[in-house]
Formats: structure tokens, sequence, C-alpha cells
């Protein structure tokens, strides 16, 4: 794997949720920000300024756009007003004085953000100079800021209180970190970033195209792209046929009907492409989940309780609607592929199913070469929203299921309150990548309540009728999203069992094409991915144009190779491996693949 360097390994770069000091001074850094934008710009008016993640923003209402020219006179503002030493002070007022404050700076964001505050109504003071509403945390000085330590990143639009028919805001992002050692090692990773970005490398790779005819948010998968996607799509339909899993297949379409059964309809309408009739009552929905198919699946017949577990797994494409601004690449889109299942069980298998779809998650996660660097979240319901489905006693059960099998299997988790889906609560995986980013990839859910609405049942010993529970798992999650995440996690240098192309042959002359396509025609009968470089370009172009393509293995074709039946082989992860007879270069790629290992 293309690590990012040992340097990322030497220099941890906390999160704001993971040091509390760092967050004080992201916040604070973000009110150091505002008050140098209304030094400058005294018309600009401020609204919301948070810290986030990896630093903070302020959102401004200016009547002009904010430049790069003005970022830097901005970021030069800042460092008098740290160097200034100011204390930063807290301030408790009354609801009254702190309107009359307000009013007299003539700040109606301000006004409308105290309209929402409960009380105490806190400020937050640098110096005698600047004051913002607050409920803070903030350092206790700017003298502990330090002015080397920080960067503004960029500005951007943003809606008041995120409403598109409210007044459009510039959001400046920056940030901010404890040492300049800190800064240095977070620019380089942001560099690293772009490197590995999967939007360029899969242009590059002619993995896949977006296409302005067809829509945005619409990935089109090339020839190479469509390999990758099958051999991950392989491997997973294997590992489920090893473990009961039966293959369906659903439409792409349904009726609103079967939506309003499942709730999607209610709660996400938004979300949905509907293709409606002369009524709604007619009309049809793109698929944007696959589980109201597969109840219906399992709903066709009367079931007994001695054919449960049943295991419905599929490839399903999934459309869902996605605001225009929040696409981005394969890991935002609106047309998906989920490697859904929904397993059905009586509530004595729940468990013990459940830990099988680990087992199968933390399979995936290794042969991906992500089980070291995953947390496990369990993500439950906030009891205060209203956004839930089902009762109170089953939200309970299906929780209570998950908190075992973590507890059983001893793992490392946390809770993740109001992550639940609507209708149950998800033991979630967030992986950690290379650059120390986090994605969620495989999820597996308990279900009491869409059984519940579709009335489902099975037969139990007894003979009377019985609810099933319903466990849904992804292990991929979506296609598209994981190959977004494994293309800048290996930065395109795919492991042998999963590149597009698994050796090129490259001839040093075209009298030896015929030879080395004798030996490409026949590592594809013994399962290889394998092409011949027919350029005829010189040795050095093939060698540079096999590596600017991330060939994990080339092989060089010259007359003492065909004299020996042989290959000089040379590999991207450990360089000249010298002359092997093709017998063993067959043998030993096909050994690197069945282990997902290199060669």
């Amino acid at each position: 794997m293309d690590h990012a360097g040992d340097s990322s390994e030497k220099i941890h770069l906390p999160r704001t949720s993971e040091s509390e000091n760092l967050r004080r001074i992201r916040h604070t850094f973000s009110h150091v920000m505002a008050m140098a934008v209304q030094k400058l710009f005294p018309k600009a008016q401020v609204t919301i300024g948070p810290s986030i993640d990896y630093g903070f923003y302020y959102d401004f209402d200016n009547p002009e756009p904010f430049t790069e020219k003005d970022l830097k006179a901005i970021k030069k503002q800042m460092i008098k007003i740290i160097n200034q030493g100011l204390s930063v002070e807290r301030e408790e007022v009354s609801r009254e004085e702190a309107k009359r404050r307000i009013a007299e700076l003539n700040e109606p964001y301000k006004l409308e953000i105290l309209e929402g505050l409960e009380d105490p109504i806190t400020l937050y003071h640098l110096g005698d100079q600047w004051w913002d509403l607050c409920s803070g945390p903030h350092v206790e000085s700017t003298k502990v800021l330090h002015p080397k330590a920080f960067e503004l990143e960029k500005v951007a639009g943003a809606y008041w209180r995120g409403d598109s028919n409210r007044a459009q805001l510039q959001r400046i992002y920056g940030t901010a970190w404890e040492t300049p050692e800190q800064l240095a090692e977070y620019k380089r990773r942001r560099e690293e970033a772009k490197r590995r970005d999967h939007r360029k490398l899969g242009r590059e790779l002619g993995l896949f195209v977006f296409s302005d005819v067809v829509g945005p948010g619409l990935p089109l998968w090339t020839p190479k792209g469509t390999v990758l996607r099958s051999t991950l799509e392989d491997f997973l339909k294997q590992e489920q046929v090893k473990r009961g899993y039966q293959p369906v297949v659903t439409p792409h379409v349904g009726r609103v009907d079967l939506f309003k059964t499942s709730g999607h309809w209610q709660k996400y309408k938004e979300d949905l492409f509907p293709m409606m009739g002369e009524s709604e009552d007619e009309g049809f929905v793109l698929k944007a989940m696959n589980c109201p198919f597969h109840v219906q699946i399992y709903q066709s017949e009367l079931r007994s309780y001695r054919d449960l577990p049943i295991r419905l797994a599929e490839f399903g494409t999934v459309y869902r609607y996605e605001q225009s601004g929040e696409l981005g690449g394969l890991t935002r889109v609106r047309g998906f592929t989920q490697d859904d299942a929904h397993l059905f069980v009586t509530p004595e298998q729940l468990d013990d199913e459940f830990l099988k779809v680990v087992d199968l998650i933390q399979a995936v996660l290794k042969a991906l070469k992500m089980d070291t660097s995953f947390k496990a979240r369990l993500s439950f319901r906030d009891p205060d929203s209203d956004k839930y489905i089902g009762s109170d006693e089953a939200w309970e059960k299906s929780q209570n299921a998950i908190r075992r099998a973590v507890e059983t299997l001893g793992m490392s988790h946390f809770e993740g309150i109001g992550e639940a889906a609507f209708y149950g609560p998800k033991l979630d995986f967030i992986v950690q990548d290379a650059l120390d980013r986090q994605w969620q990839l495989g999820t597996v859910q308990v279900d009491y309540n869409l059984p519940e609405r579709f009335d489902l049942q099975y037969v139990a010993e007894d003979g009377s009728r019985q609810r099933p529970v319903m466990i849904h798992r992804a292990p991929f999650g979506s296609l598209e999203r994981l190959i977004g995440i494994l293309i800048e996690e290996y930065a395109g240098d795919f492991p042998v069992w999963l590149a597009p192309e698994q050796i090129r042959l490259l001839p040093v002359t075209s009298e030896l094409m015929g030879y080395a396509q004798q030996i490409v025609d026949r590592m594809r009968q013994q399962g290889i991915r394998a092409e011949v470089d027919t350029s005829g370009d010189r040795l050095g172009k093939l060698i540079r144009n096999g590596e600017k393509g991330k060939i994990p293995v080339m092989a060089i074709v010259g007359a003492k190779e065909q004299e020996a039946n042989a290959l000089s082989i040379r590999t991207r992860a450990a360089g000249e491996l010298g002359v092997i007879p093709v017998d063993e270069v067959i043998e030993r790629l096909q050994a690197a693949i069945a282990a997902h290992g290199d060669f």
C-alpha cells in the first residue's frame, strides 16, 4: 500500500473532538479571524464561527466577495491581533442587555441568533476591542495562539441557516494547530491528498467518467473500472456463498405505496426520484433502497421456522437525489450500487446471525488491508428526536442486540447517539485511511420495525404465527464510494488481485510480439488479467508507460527470455526481480491473487 510517509506516523494530527486544547484554540482563532475581517471590512456582518474537525470557519455577509488578496490581508491582521496578547473574557448578560448591544452594532444576524439561545446569554470579548455571542470555550489569551500555526484556506458560499431561500454568505475556512510542525504536516498531507484524489487518478487510470449529457452524480464505468468493480463484487459473492446467502435481483423502480408502507416516502420524500402517474397512488419511484423489495420476496410465500434464517443478497443499484453542490466524484453520487443483503431471522437466531455478519465485514476489511484501522460505532437513536419509527420496546431490544454483539467480541466501540437509521440502530465500521481521514464502510442494522410495518410472519414450531427480525447489512456500503476510497488509499497502486491489469508484457522488438501474445493468452486461460504493450516503443518508454498506468507487474520479453521460456519481471512493489520461468510467474500471480497479496 502506498502510505503517506514516515512523518505522518510521527506527528499526530488530532481532530477537534479528540483534543480539548485544540477545540479552544480553533474556536478562539475563529473569533480572531472575525475581528480581523471587521477591522478590514467594516461593512461585513458576522453570523456563526465554530471549530470544525481540523480547524474553524466563520460566515460573513459582506457587500463584496473576498479574494485571495483579501485572505492574505486578513491573515496579516490576525497575526497583529495575536501579538497584542488580548485577554479572552467571558461575560454573562441579560437578554435585554444583549439586544441593546447588538442594536448598537446594527448586526441583524446576531439578533436572530440571540432569539434562538437559551439563558444564560454569554458573550466572549477579545480585550475591549471586539465581542460576539458565544457559549465558548476559548483560551484565556491570544498569547496562547501561535502566529505560525494557522492558515486561512479558502472562501466558499453558504446560505444563512442552510436555507437556499435566505441570504448567501461567504464562509472563510481556516486550519489551526498547537505547533508550526503540526501545521506543516497538515499541509503536507493536504498536498498528498491532492496527489491521491480519486477524481484525478480515476481519469488518469481510465476507470470512470462523468458526462453532463447523462447528468451529474451518475458515473459511467469504463472497461478497466468495470473490471475493478467486478473483482470486488466477485470477491464478496464468493464470501457470501460460503455463508449461506442467496442471490436475488430486483427492479429499479417500485410503486409509491411500497415506500409508503416502509416509511421511506414519509421520511425521505425529498431524496427520492418520483415518476408520477395520473395520481400519486399510481406513481412509481426510482429504487432508493433495496430492503422493501427483499421484503416482498420473503413475503411471497409463507415461511416456516425451519426455513429461517433466510439471507437474501443483491448488488442493487439505487438512486437518491443529492444537491448538486454536495456531489463529489464517487464518494457522493446520485446513482450507486449497494452490496445489500437482508436476513430474516427468528428472535432466537438474532445474536448468532449478527455475529456472523460482523465476521463477514471483518473478513472484507482484512482483504482490503483496512482491518487494523477501524472503529466500531454503535449508531443509536436520539430519544428526543421524532425522526424514528417504532416502539420504545423495539428500539431497546435492537440496541441491546448490538451491545451484546460488541461485548461478546470484545470489540472496541463508541456510541453515536442520533446516528441510527429511522427504522433501527446500526453497528457502523469507521475506517481510517493512509491520510488519517475517517470513512464509514461496513454497516449492520437490527430492525424490528419493517417486519411490523409489512406484517411479516413465519410459522413457529408450535404452529403459531410469529414475527421475524430483519438484519440489514452492507460490508462495502456502496461500490462507488468504496472504490473512491480505495483509489485514494492505494494512490491508484492497487494490489495484484484488485488491479484491472495485473501484468503487462513488454516485447523489446516487434518480432517478439507473437511470443508475448501466446503467454498472455495462456495467462488469461488461468484467470490472470494480462496484456501486451503493442505500441512498438523503445523499452524505456514501455516501462515508463507501465509505471504511469500503475501496472503492478511488468514482464520484459527479449530474445533470451524467449529462448529460456521465461520473463524478466519488474514489480512496482519490489522493483527488479530478475528472470523467472513463465510457469513460475503464472503460479506466483495466481498465489498473489488468491491470497490478496503482492507478487
